[in-house]
């Protein structure tokens, strides 16, 4: 080792450490708690540039997409999520389970299988009649 790294090691005289910028028993605990406010304060402050710069890039881009679903007649994301939800939570009010389907016309409803029934009777020969009201 040569005469410099012994002196920075605090193998020397302890000023020859002091001069080569080595250890320094004497320094500010204030001073450097103030530095550190200082540089947190600076990182929160390009932290603060961004998130403005950012915000006013995305404005810009969401003028640029209104324009483009304005000129295709495009909905909106948001919004046409939002509407099949209202569409879902409409046809589901007061199921406990999942959303009932929707029952074609003349299927299930009683006062028109009797009309059915009725009609067919009509076309039936008499005694056929009698045996089916039975």
């Amino acid at each position: 080792m040569n005469f410099l790294m012994k002196a920075a090691l605090g193998g020397g005289p302890p000023d020859v450490g002091k001069m080569l910028g080595g250890d320094e028993g004497d320094k500010d605990p204030e001073a450097e708690k103030e530095k550190e406010e200082e540089r947190q304060e600076a990182l929160r402050q390009e932290e603060d540039e961004r998130k403005a710069k950012h915000t006013k890039m995305e404005a810009e881009r969401e003028v640029i997409r209104q324009g483009i679903r304005d000129k295709y007649g495009i909905k909106k994301r948001e919004v046409a999520e939002a509407e099949a939800q209202a569409a879902m939570e409409q046809a589901s009010e007061g199921s406990l389970t999942r959303p009932k389907k929707a029952v074609p016309s003349g299927c299930g409803d009683d006062d028109e299988e009797e009309n059915i029934m009725d009609t067919m009777m009509k076309y039936l020969p008499g005694p056929l009649q009698d045996m089916l009201k039975k």
